[in-house]
């Protein structure tokens, strides 16, 4: 690794977590590493389309990615239909910059081939319980990471949606999704119109344990979070300042607070067990 690139990774772990932890020398894969590191959160996309065959490169690429057991529960549609794209951006209200987005994936988990291996053969589905949906929404979620790692490679910005979740019903609708087949996140991608931003995280303290989960300093620490990534990201507008008054402060915590302080999507697990899941 050479120093530059070293350097490179430490000042992206460094703005991202505040305590980042040393870089190793002599590592395989610096390139990878240090895109990896500073990845950034893109919302502004150039007015320029994104080849069709590459996005189809890229979801070959991300579903190399590891999968529990080898069962391969996770599929990917890619939206081309201009009326579909369409609609499902209209589903996703709040985020005015979407519908500028070249491109739109949506990432499945996908019980439904496992359950078919066993109707082709004429025998019983013993394992229906909540453990398949979630092999299938960790099968969803690892391809997800893989496929924005391979976007940002190719040069492409990109920004997960899930709260398409919010919609799942007629998002499962709109693109035919069949029974244990759900939409577990979006993502939107083209190409950045701007740098972007290393969105700062929780301190590699509060999130990384060592033999035993410890979170005895948790509220120290993120009162420090906040001040610090208030310091480098301010928020944006304070939410619901009519329920909850404005904030002298207005940290990462307090905005957290806000966005959850709504019941959202309460009617998932009800979705789940219409797409045919028994989550006992």
């Amino acid at each position: 690794m050479t120093e530059t690139t070293r350097d490179a990774i430490k000042a992206a772990l460094d703005r991202r977590f505040g305590d980042a932890p040393d870089v190793p020398a002599n590592l395989r894969g610096q390139e990878t590493l240090l895109a990896m590191a500073a990845h950034r959160t893109h919302r502004a996309f150039a007015d320029k389309p994104v080849d069709a065959g590459l996005l189809r490169f890229l979801a070959a690429v991300a579903l190399s990615a590891p999968s529990k057991s080898d069962l391969q529960q996770r599929d990917i549609v890619l939206v081309e239909d201009k009326a579909t794209r369409r609609k499902l951006d209209a589903m996703i209200p709040g985020m005015d910059w979407l519908p500028a987005a070249p491109a739109l994936m949506v990432v499945c988990g996908n019980n439904r081939r496992q359950r078919q291996f066993h109707q082709w053969r004429k025998q019983p589905y013993p394992n229906d319980h909540l453990d398949p949906f979630f092999n299938a929404a960790t099968d969803a979620a690892i391809v997800l990471g893989w496929l924005i790692n391979a976007a940002e490679a190719a040069g492409l910005g990109c920004c997960p949606l899930s709260v398409i979740r919010n919609n799942a019903q007629q998002v499962s609708e709109l693109l035919g999704l069949p029974d244990h087949v759900f939409p577990y996140a979006g993502l939107a991608l083209g190409w950045p119109a701007r740098e972007g931003w290393i969105c700062p995280r929780l301190p590699i303290a509060t999130t990384l344990h060592v033999d035993r989960f410890d979170d005895k300093d948790v509220q120290a620490q993120v009162d420090g979070y906040d001040h610090r990534r208030a310091s480098l990201q301010p928020p944006m507008k304070q939410r619901h300042p009519a329920r909850f008054g404005e904030a002298a402060f207005y940290g990462w915590s307090e905005d957290k607070f806000r966005q959850y302080a709504d019941l959202e999507r309460a009617d998932f697990g009800a979705y789940v067990r219409r797409r045919g899941f028994d989550l006992k």
